[in-house]
């Protein structure tokens, strides 16, 4: 049995999640892909900047967190892979130091870019993007009144990613800007540093997934969650309504002019369960969630706009496809 406007709910109660009893899930439902195509919708709710929420409507948990780990393990992106340290004189050691580096997101578009065949092969201008990172921490004027200020008494005595300088490989002065390929973000704190240490490095990145490691991954998050639905099953209104409010995520339960709740929105309810705390509202509220509704978040690194990352996606998830139907085909 479904909701009266067909969808399939989860029922939240107090201690254990129902679903409807004749309602078996997915075991009973046959692939009919036409139905498929007529159901499924994509809808964006928000786009700003780096970070995007969608709908995925009309799909299977095993679609939905299929799109889900595409998005963190197999879209490439651009990561420092080698560091060669020619002299760190800092308190850092040079492995740390080279993780924190390898860590620093870069704003390469990974289309652009050919995987590295073999990670021995020489740097050439498809495949590798060469940076380099020289500095020195020296004593400013020692006449300065601010002594207490750590920059003023020392150059160079924070370190940041916006110091990393792009040393183009053949032709790549005449096809990219430092801009376009440099770190993401300028302010990444790298190392503090006391006049004597000193840097010199080269480092190189190529293009990875995250399958093989986090550095690659293009994206910060990627997660889903299920759209809930609330129904007041009597009216509640006065002290009750006030409870009833506290009882929910800040926008979800609302009191009208006459004291009487309602549901303004509850699609950013945090699944709490506070309601069944009182007694005297525990009736009142009919919590679920849509089975087949899915509430995506895609929050970028930055090299790749969100939207671009799910369609990146779609196209590894169809070639995964051809793949294994060529995989049958030939047997």
């Amino acid at each position: 049995m479904e909701h009266s406007q067909g969808k399939p709910l989860i029922y939240l109660e107090e201690h254990k999640l129902k679903q409807d009893a004749n309602d078996y899930g997915l075991s009973d439902q046959l692939w009919d892909f036409e139905r498929f195509k007529q159901q499924l919708q994509i809808v964006i709710v928000r786009n700003e900047d780096n970070e995007m929420e969608f709908d995925m409507i009309g799909v299977s948990p095993a679609i939905a967190n299929a799109f889900r780990r595409l998005m963190l393990s197999e879209v490439p992106s651009m990561a420092i892979e080698k560091v060669h340290i020619y002299n760190n004189t800092s308190i850092i050691q040079d492995e740390v130091l080279a993780h924190r580096l390898g860590l620093i997101p870069l704003k390469a578009d990974p289309r652009l870019f050919e995987y590295k065949v073999n990670e021995n092969d020489p740097a050439n201008a498809l495949d590798t993007l060469e940076f380099e990172l020289k500095v020195k921490c020296t004593r400013r004027n020692k006449e300065s009144t601010e002594i207490t200020n750590n920059d003023n008494m020392y150059k160079n005595h924070s370190i940041y990613s916006g110091q990393i300088k792009w040393v183009p490989i053949g032709n790549q002065a005449s096809i990219y800007k430092e801009n376009d390929v440099g770190p993401i973000n300028d302010d990444i704190l790298i190392s503090k540093m006391r006049p004597g240490h000193e840097f010199d490095i080269k480092l190189f990145a190529v293009k990875g997934i995250g399958k093989d490691h986090a550095k690659f991954s293009p994206v910060a998050t990627a997660s889903y969650r299920l759209l809930p639905e609330i129904r007041l099953n009597r009216p509640v209104v006065g002290r009750d309504a006030v409870l009833l409010q506290k009882c929910f995520s800040p926008g979800v339960i609302e009191i009208d002019k006459s004291e009487q709740a309602y549901v303004k929105d509850a699609r950013y309810d945090s699944c709490s369960r506070n309601v069944y705390r009182y007694p005297q509202i525990a009736d009142a509220v009919t919590m679920s969630r849509v089975r087949n509704h899915f509430i995506f978040t895609v929050e970028s690194l930055g090299a790749l706009k969100p939207e671009v990352i799910f369609v990146e996606a779609a196209k590894v998830l169809k070639k995964k496809c051809r793949l294994f139907l060529d995989e049958i085909k030939g047997n």
